[in-house]
């Protein structure tokens, strides 16, 4: 009798937790699917061609996002385009290369320390730095310099854990076949983690398009039309300070719901064109090392 009743408990426990958790996931997805829908329901019907493809005009009172909408795009490429290499190679070089335990101890806790400052500061502190002592002034390439240093932590700390998952074999194998340690490291570790290169990629990306504070500071709030590299060299607003402004200052907010809208769409569309693209890469990467294997194999055997 005791054992039944232990086995009912545990029973009853099981299912309390199961409940539980179900009722967690379903208010979670029920409150993601709220906000989503919220926004797109507010947000949609105020978007319209003229507001896409036109710039501000204070004279005629019109209302456009296309130099928000081109100056978010140029702050994503610059940023991802400093932040990657120096991500994926920080992590390389601690994962691979370093022998030293206490020097990779102190950069991790360094990298987690900066993960953990507050947006503002780093705004204050690329104010400071780039805008006034590198003479960059308030422009667009200060804001992504300053949301590099931001997001280098996420995808250093993202593709080192995705490199320890690597089995050691493949670089055993690889080594056997006669492969350096770079080509060991760039055609079976690298194409091995992706996966965690792109997570990084993601959630950097969607850092960068929702980042406010630190811009205000250093990239300013100007809605001027400018092309990419004319862009970076001066100040211009993305859509969330865009969308501060409209709602902030200017009371705009069937204005701020649409740049909303418009923040998601593009976030999805961005990150899905990530996606792809290291599934591109990936199979691009595993067919390189089919043929470099196949190749040592066939030397080896000419050689027997």
């Amino acid at each position: 009798m005791q054992k039944q009743s232990i086995s009912l408990r545990r029973k009853a426990y099981i299912m309390a937790m199961r409940m539980w958790m179900g009722v967690s996931v379903s208010i979670t997805c029920a409150l993601v699917l709220f906000l989503i829908g919220y926004v797109l329901w507010k947000g949609l019907p105020n978007v319209s061609w003229e507001l896409l493809t036109t710039k501000p005009s204070y004279l005629s009172e019109r209302i456009g996002i296309l130099p928000d909408i081109l100056n978010t795009v140029y702050v994503v490429l610059a940023t991802l385009a400093l932040v990657l290499p120096l991500g994926v190679g920080g992590a390389v070089y601690l994962t691979e290369y370093a022998g030293n335990k206490k020097l990779v101890e102190m950069i991790e806790y360094a990298a987690e320390t900066l993960s953990g400052i507050p947006s503002i500061i780093y705004g204050l502190v690329g104010m400071l730095f780039f805008c006034r002592f590198l003479g960059m002034k308030t422009s667009l390439l200060a804001g992504a310099f300053t949301l590099g240093i931001m997001n280098l932590p996420t995808v250093m700390r993202t593709t080192q854990e995705s490199l320890k998952t690597v089995p050691q074999s493949y670089r055993e194998g690889a080594f056997g076949l006669g492969a350096g340690k770079w080509r060991v490291i760039y055609t079976v570790v690298l194409p091995g983690c992706v996966d965690g290169v792109i997570t990084g990629c993601i959630l950097s990306v969607g850092r960068i398009l929702g980042e406010s504070a630190a811009l205000l500071f250093t990239a300013g709030f100007a809605h001027a039309l400018h092309g990419i590299f004319e862009g970076l060299g001066s100040a211009g607003a993305t859509l969330t300070v865009a969308l501060y402004v409209y709602a902030k200052e200017n009371g705009e907010f069937g204005v701020a719901f649409a740049i909303a809208a418009i923040l998601m769409i593009l976030t999805v569309c961005i990150n899905l064109a990530a996606t792809l693209a290291g599934r591109y890469l990936q199979k691009g990467a595993r067919d390189v090392r089919g043929i470099s294997v196949l190749r040592r194999s066939k030397r080896s055997g000419e050689n027997r």
